[in-house]
């Protein structure tokens, strides 16, 4: 019995460590993706890090990456960037690898 309860409370762990570190992936590659919006609209250093940070908090309003994508293409779109869906796609999917080897750099 005890080797059964250890099993299940070494999965529950597992399963915490995994949602952890999903969410640490994704809140970076948030990060990185504002980053590259806010070099596409030319912001300053501390326009950047403000920008960076309104796009993480802009994945916290739904679950998914819709709401992200929502953001980047209207702010792109309004800064006069051309810039279209497939182009935010493919930086949030190049960022998300960025921020998966940042992160297991790191461990």
């Amino acid at each position: 019995m005890t080797d059964f309860n250890d099993r299940k409370r070494a999965e529950e762990a597992k399963y915490v460590m995994d949602q952890d570190t999903a969410f640490r992936v994704m809140a970076r590659r948030n990060r990185l993706v504002g980053q590259w919006a806010a070099e596409k609209m030319n912001l300053t250093s501390e326009e950047t890090d403000a920008y960076a940070k309104a796009v993480v908090q802009a994945d916290f309003e739904e679950a998914g990456d819709e709401d992200v994508i929502r953001k980047l293409l209207g702010d792109l779109t309004a800064a006069g960037v051309e810039v279209d869906e497939s182009a935010v796609r493919a930086a949030l999917a190049e960022k998300t690898i960025e921020a998966r080897r940042q992160l297991m750099g790191e461990a």
